[in-house]
């Protein structure tokens, strides 16, 4: 990370607010989850459109992330949190007063662009302004705080939408972030003014060929099956590859002029970023497809209320509580066997949930799926809490800040991947009635079990502290 115009301190209060600005965007990719079935009766909305309500805002927010970084560094940070703080609580009233699903749709891809101006400011601020233990112990609520968010979405919306407050079933999900987020602008004084001596410029090229990657993948994906795959989802998902590697080219070219592309290959190069990347990517993927599926699975197949579904998923954030406050003792002395005892875990949580559901369907037994929770709440918070530790153990200080837009960005393509592919096979199998979603559910937490022994296969290859300091 470049140096700093001014480095004032960071104070407790300025952490909370920054805080605020980390939590609720990820809150928010989570959120609908449970709603979604509400949002389907209320909207009338097809299969592909409730998907996109969650991948429009994770694609969004993926492809913007690193703009929002190098533009905070040119204008001030905190100058562009407060702007995107500001324009999060505009679309978010927009959320919540969307008359269909195709102006949701729009409104929640704009809300996405809004926490990439406002997220990327949480993380820079806290290098630049902290130091010491100050800094490490920012960072280790900056983690609890990302993942806790993931979890208390499903919660928090399984809440209000059971609340239904004054008969407006789902609206209340987007529109309770209008006072948070006037609240976090009135308190940004607080966070410290910082920005970079020599920001990084936009690399608009990049940018542009990113975004049309993803939405050549994503759009064909959610929207396909449910039009029948007209000739424009078939060819639009075979230009995908194509626009792939044509970004790659652009990048790399920009890189070799002495350019700093949106997703610089030096970095990604790094041994502990490519090797991390390997490991987070199906982390991810399998994160947000659960995440999708399992509040869909109790609701259309059980027949359980958003309510219900949400307070199933306490024991998954107590699990990653536990987890993410052991982590740095853990981290320093069992070093990345952390990371392979939590993909076990997961193994563990997917198969007792398919056991469970498959034993008691379509009345599944409630502590077994608590005690199968709370694996899968313990394994994400192993894997999930020191993951951009050590990726960005290795990457040069003053990469530090291109190194994290770079994590994120593959963190949030890897969601809404997640939610586009598992999502449309689980609803393109669970059309038939109780037990179509039953076998659609099986077959979903088979196949992320699968993908979980990869990720713990991978994690042995990780950079590990504790292993290097026991061979010296």
């Amino acid at each position: 990370m470049t140096p700093d115009r001014s480095s004032p301190t960071l104070r407790p209060l300025g952490l909370v607010i920054l805080l605020l600005g980390l939590f609720l965007p990820l809150t928010d990719f989570f959120i609908v989850n449970v709603a979604l079935p509400t949002i389907d009766r209320d909207l009338h909305a097809s299969p592909g459109m409730l998907q996109l309500v969650v991948a429009g805002y994770g694609t969004a927010y993926a492809v913007l992330l690193v703009v929002g970084g190098r533009v905070g560094d040119a204008i001030g940070r905190r100058r562009l949190f407060v702007l995107g703080m500001s324009s999060f609580t505009v679309t978010s009233l927009a959320c919540g007063l969307a008359p269909n699903a195709l102006v949701l749709v729009l409104a929640r891809a704009a809300e996405g662009a809004a926490a990439a101006m406002m997220l990327p400011q949480v993380l820079s601020t806290i290098h630049t302004a902290a130091d010491g233990p100050s800094r490490a112990k920012a960072l280790g609520y900056y983690g609890a705080a990302g993942g806790l968010a993931t979890v208390a979405g499903q919660l928090l919306g399984g809440l209000l939408v059971s609340a239904n407050i004054a008969g407006t079933g789902w609206r209340p999900i987007f529109l309770l972030n209008v006072p948070v987020g006037i609240l976090g602008v009135l308190l940004s004084r607080k966070i410290p003014a910082t920005r970079s001596n020599a920001p990084a410029p936009v690399d608009g090229a990049g940018t542009s060929l990113l975004g049309a990657t993803l939405l050549s993948f994503l759009i064909p994906l959610t929207e396909g099956r449910s039009l029948g795959w007209p000739l424009w989802t078939v060819l639009l998902l075979c230009l995908s590859p194509f626009l792939a590697l044509l970004f790659v080219r652009v990048e790399r070219r920009v890189e070799v002029r002495g350019g700093v592309p949106v997703v610089p290959l030096s970095v990604i190069s790094v041994r502990s970023v490519w090797r991390g990347t390997v490991t987070g990517t199906p982390f991810f993927i399998s994160f947000g497809g659960f995440m999708f599926v399992y509040a869909l699975c109790l609701q259309d197949g059980a027949g359980w209320s958003a309510l219900r579904t949400g307070l199933t998923m306490v024991p998954l954030a107590f699990g990653y509580l536990i987890a993410s406050l052991a982590m740095p003792r853990l981290l320093a002395r069992i070093g990345t066997w952390m990371l392979t005892i939590g993909a076990a875990f997961l193994v563990f949580g997917f198969t007792l949930l398919a056991l469970v559901l498959t034993a008691g369907w379509p009345r599944p037994a409630v502590v077994p799926l608590c005690a199968a929770s709370l694996a899968v709440g313990i394994g994400q918070g192993m894997v999930l809490t020191p993951l951009f530790r050590i990726m960005l153990s290795e990457v040069p200080l003053h990469l530090a800040g291109v190194g994290s837009g770079v994590l994120n960005t593959m963190q949030q393509t890897a969601l809404a991947v997640g939610v586009a592919t598992v999502g449309s096979f689980y609803l393109s199998e669970s059309s038939a009635g109780a037990l179509g979603v039953l076998h659609a559910t099986v077959i979903v937490l088979a196949a992320l079990a699968v993908l979980e022994v990869f990720v713990g296969w991978s994690t042995r290859a990780l950079p590990d502290e504790a292993r290097e300091r026991a061979k010296r």
